[in-house]
């Protein structure tokens, strides 16, 4: 049956794509589509949200509508979105700037919502009204948003294509700010928090963007990467786990890196669950689990090969380590454990 995108409700986008998995990769430059799979199924973003609502905060701050020092005052409203959150309370206050890095990093939904309310004159839906006609302006003409963070609602919807637009974008249009995406940890009132976006971890050229999680909406994620002076945006929708969206993703950047001629790097790639071992496999790996717990991760070593391919570099890391282009810049092992606010299971990212 032929599917009106126009008119497809929350609950129909879910209930028909809920085995399908939508995916793009674009040139961030050029804009040029180098791989594709249903891009234009109109789906719930979840956390991906937060993308357009600091595509807002940019636009303001360039126009100085705001300042990163300002105060933003937490509503009982805000304080009352379900985690992932900072544990804001109504009456506290953060700044713009200490808010920017709670979306980039934790993904904070009482922080995307008292930010949304500064910019949105005190109101979050007339803040997703905002966001909706930007998002038009900008040539996303099948997204709706009516939240600032992302957290479930049936006429929030947006499609692969739409999210690798605004990805391209945010990159294009704030450079001065661009940098935020990157950020591996920041505190916040005695606490270290960490960016859980595991594509900083574990893809060589990852620049950063955003993860998105419910139950809904699938694990989703959009990344941005740079080889050899060529930057990619990448775009998945409706994976089912989170090892899943970032092999996935890993993969379909390798194939526009290589369609764009970029030499290819290794990826030792740590996975989370063994469920993707198969395409592990595919790419002559070898999965060993890293002793006997049930909760520590499985290691990925490389096969052995006879022979080195030409232009093809080895990288390696751990833990502490981030990797950005040819760069590999260390991030600090000082960094205490922090005590997160207990999370749902349906909102996590």
């Amino acid at each position: 049956m032929a599917l009106a995108v126009g008119g497809l409700t929350g609950g129909a986008a879910h209930a028909q794509y809920a085995h399908q998995i939508s995916t793009i990769v674009v040139d961030a430059r050029t804009g040029d589509v180098l791989s594709q799979n249903n891009p234009d199924l109109r789906r719930y973003p979840a956390s991906l949200t937060k993308l357009m609502t600091l595509y807002m905060a940019f636009s303001a701050l360039r126009a100085g509508m705001i300042t990163p020092d300002q105060q933003v005052p937490v509503s009982i409203h805000a304080s009352t979105m379900e985690p992932s959150k900072l544990g804001l309370v109504p009456g506290s206050y953060l700044t713009v700037e200490e808010a920017i890095l709670a979306l980039v990093t934790k993904s904070a939904n009482d922080a995307a919502c008292a930010l949304g309310e500064l910019i949105g004159g005190g109101s979050e839906p007339q803040f997703a009204a905002m966001m909706t006609r930007q998002a038009h302006a900008l040539g996303m003409n099948n997204t709706t948003f009516r939240n600032a963070s992302g957290l479930p609602n049936t006429e929030q919807l947006t499609t692969a294509r739409d999210l690798a637009t605004l990805g391209r974008r945010l990159i294009a249009d704030f450079p001065e700010y661009y940098h935020y995406f990157s950020t591996p940890s920041f505190r916040f009132h005695q606490r270290v928090i960490p960016n859980h976006n595991p594509m900083l971890k574990v893809y060589a050229g990852a620049e950063g963007m955003k993860t998105g999680y419910t139950q809904e909406a699938g694990h989703n994620l959009v990344t941005s990467a740079m080889r050899d002076n060529v930057r990619l945006v990448g775009v998945v929708l409706g994976s089912s786990s989170n090892s899943q969206r970032t092999q996935i993703m890993a993969s379909q950047l390798d194939r526009g890196f290589d369609a764009e001629g970029v030499a290819p790097v290794e990826r030792p790639l740590v996975l989370a669950r063994a469920s993707t071992q198969h395409s592990v496999m595919r790419q002559h790996r070898v999965i060993a689990m890293a002793g006997a717990s049930r909760h520590k991760a499985l290691e990925v070593a490389e096969a052995a090969t006879p022979h080195a391919r030409r232009g093809h570099t080895s990288v390696a890391h751990d833990h502490r380590v981030r990797l950005i282009g040819a760069k590999v810049h260390a991030i600090s092992a000082r960094t205490h454990p922090v005590r997160h606010t207990t999370t749902h299971a349906r909102n996590r990212t």
